[in-house]
């Protein structure tokens, strides 16, 4: 027996958190009959799940690396038409969903998967997993702003963040690139951090996620993730 949201988010359909909102909307049916209790168990070898009608089948788990290029939205669909990284994901032979988001303005590394437990756990704070980015930014921050930045942290959504590092990369004639170490990746995190001092950011990169690196793709490529990445990432959260 498995909870119906566990069944969905193994199921490739979407993340545990999204297969409650599907649940609590009505939208699935198990043996015909709508479920609106995430909690629901079920035995998937006996009975028959349906989401907006379509019938669930478990599919084998797959786990990609992913290089976002900066303009598209992190979703599968878009109501208002705009650009999402499902055109990049056709290609795909099972239905995945990405960990986490990255503004459609930046770009970078995303992990793809239809392992909803793996991603549950690399979502939540306490695995701590590091969000790693390369931030170019207006002008010349002083060190002493930098400083007051690693101190003082920024409010972002209601709660004071605090960057684990940023690190001077390169002084360009008008910007400034440093690396810059989160640890949850709040929404806009890196840029209201730099907002903050009057210091807008003007690109923005995902390089690493936890022991995952951007590196060898280019944007828009995609390959799977290495047996060693894998078994690291299950190592940290307690799923190996």
């Amino acid at each position: 027996m498995v909870r119906l949201n566990k069944f969905l988010s193994q199921a490739g359909v979407c993340s545990r958190r999204k297969a409650d909102e599907l649940i609590r909307q009505g939208r699935v049916k198990v043996d015909g009959h709508v479920v609106k209790e995430p909690g629901f168990r079920l035995d998937p070898a006996k009975q028959v799940v349906q989401v907006d009608g379509e019938p669930v089948k478990k599919a084998p788990m797959v786990y990609y690396l992913f290089y976002k290029p900066s303009g598209y939205l992190t979703s599968l669909h878009d109501p208002h038409g705009r650009k999402t990284i499902a055109e990049f994901l056709k290609k795909l032979p099972v239905r995945v969903f990405p960990v986490g988001r990255l503004d459609a303005d930046t770009e970078g590394l995303l992990l793809l998967t239809n392992d909803g437990d793996l991603a549950h756990r690399l979502l939540h704070p306490r695995f701590g997993l590091k969000r790693t980015y390369h931030a170019t930014v207006k002008g010349h921050p002083s060190a002493k702003a930098i400083k007051q930045l690693l101190k003082d942290g920024v409010e972002v959504e209601g709660r004071r963040v605090y960057p684990q590092k940023i690190r001077l990369l390169r002084k360009g004639p008008r910007s400034t690139t440093y690396e810059v170490v989160v640890g949850e990746g709040r929404k806009r995190e890196v840029r209201k951090l730099f907002a903050a001092i009057g210091h807008p950011v003007k690109k923005l990169k995902r390089v690493a996620f936890g022991p995952l690196i951007l590196k060898g793709l280019l944007p828009g490529e995609i390959r799977p993730l290495k047996p060693e990445e894998l078994k690291l990432l299950k190592k940290i959260t307690g799923l190996s």
